[in-house]
């Protein structure tokens, strides 16, 4: 009889495994960051001081490219110094991240002055403290636009019923794998039983 292989020695189940390991934080983090932006509609989420931001452009490139994801930390604004690169909102209320090329003063007010590397001249908008959202620490390469795709709630639904199908269909088969494997134990067990009841029967009748 071909031995049954254990639920870790098959590929396609690391494979789930690895694929919801992926996934599951994913979603967790952009539900969270769903809820906070319905929460609090004038501030960015953050989570334990971390801010998420999605790279819509090549303004920052080469050190930034679109798609990316980005984390910003949440520092005070006077700590900062030129060459950060920090995220903040513009006029348009609209986040960006980009380098800081000086710090200004006017009227007794800091400001920062800012570039995307990639762009010939300066932003046009000088920074206040205020609009700060952080201090870029990392990037995730691609994550963003799939972040960007987790993040409607049609894709959402869609992923936990195919989250939730997967394990019901890898739970059945298991189930009926081991049940049918149990059945063949029990008809060898049986067969072997009628073996040795008809072996003794004959004995008895020489």
């Amino acid at each position: 009889m071909k031995k049954e292989k254990k639920w870790y020695q098959k590929f396609s189940n690391w494979l789930i495994i690895a694929i919801c390991i992926i996934l599951i934080p994913i979603l967790l983090i952009n539900i969270y960051i769903i809820y906070q932006s319905h929460h609090n509609p004038d501030k960015v989420p953050s989570i334990f001081g971390y801010k998420p931001f999605i790279v819509l452009s090549g303004s920052m490139e080469t050190e930034i490219y679109t798609g990316d994801l980005i984390i910003t930390k949440i520092v005070k604004p006077e700590t900062l110094k030129v060459n950060d690169i920090i995220a903040f909102k513009d006029s348009e209320e609209t986040v960006t991240t980009h380098r800081i090329i000086d710090i200004v003063e006017d009227e007794g007010i800091n400001y920062f002055i800012t570039k995307g590397d990639n762009n010939n001249t300066q932003d046009q908008n000088l920074v206040e403290y205020e609009d700060v959202e952080g201090i870029y620490v990392l990037r995730i390469p691609g994550i963003g636009s799939l972040m960007k795709s987790l993040s409607e709630p049609t894709t959402i639904i869609i992923l936990l019923l195919g989250i939730t199908i997967i394990f019901i269909l890898g739970f059945t088969i298991s189930t009926k794998k081991q049940r049918d494997l149990e059945h063949q134990e029990y008809l060898e067990y049986k067969r072997m039983k009628e073996e040795e009841t008809n072996s003794s029967i004959e004995k008895k009748t020489k």
